[in-house]
């Protein structure tokens, strides 16, 4: 890639680690390259850096060149002592599209309906808790309840509402009115 354009920013030194080639029994290696750009990406930092090689002429001569290459940073590359990297140009991720306020208070929707899961502890009625959907207790074979009959059975004393998914929370309010909510 050509280096000599008169609107690209001058490059600063910085240098890339070169990966060990067990094969040929080199080690991992540094040398000094240009950096030319930086980018951040979802998964980290690009830089984009000139490492120094050779081009062949067509008279089958030999000149210097350079070799451009993203790399991560910081895995491939190390700062020079001394060098000021202000200057060179860097391009953010682009800020995260606004959220609604909605989905922001509210946060993701969860499945809707609800789930009985029975539980025979001795003699007696038996017993059950109901969980949300998508709790980490609830069975996935499980049949959906809608909210009223979610709420019939939360009625039932025999019935438990999980706390780990966030059911008590939820149906609380709608079974004893949400008049006598207090504390939290």
């Amino acid at each position: 890639m050509p280096s000599d354009d008169a609107a690209e920013p001058a490059s600063v030194p910085v240098r890339v680690v070169l990966p060990a080639d067990p094969v040929l029994g080199h080690p991992e290696q540094e040398i000094v390259a240009r950096l030319w750009r930086r980018r951040q990406t979802t998964t980290g930092w690009v830089y984009l850096v000139g490492l120094p090689s050779y081009k062949g002429l067509e008279d089958g001569g030999v000149e210097a060149a350079e070799y451009r290459v993203w790399v991560r940073a910081p895995q491939h590359v190390r700062p020079v002592d001394g060098v000021d990297y202000d200057q060179v140009p860097t391009e953010p991720l682009p800020p995260a599209p606004p959220t609604s306020v909605v989905r922001e208070v509210l946060g993701e929707r969860r499945p809707s309906g609800w789930v009985l899961v029975k539980v025979r502890e001795g003699r007696g009625p038996a017993r059950g808790v109901l969980h949300a959907p998508d709790c980490e207790e609830a069975p996935q074979s499980a049949p959906l309840l809608d909210l009223e009959h979610a709420l019939n059975v939360a009625e039932n004393p025999g019935t438990r509402l999980c706390t780990v998914c966030g059911c008590g929370q939820e149906l609380t309010p709608m079974l004893s009115g949400f008049d006598r909510i207090t504390g939290s």
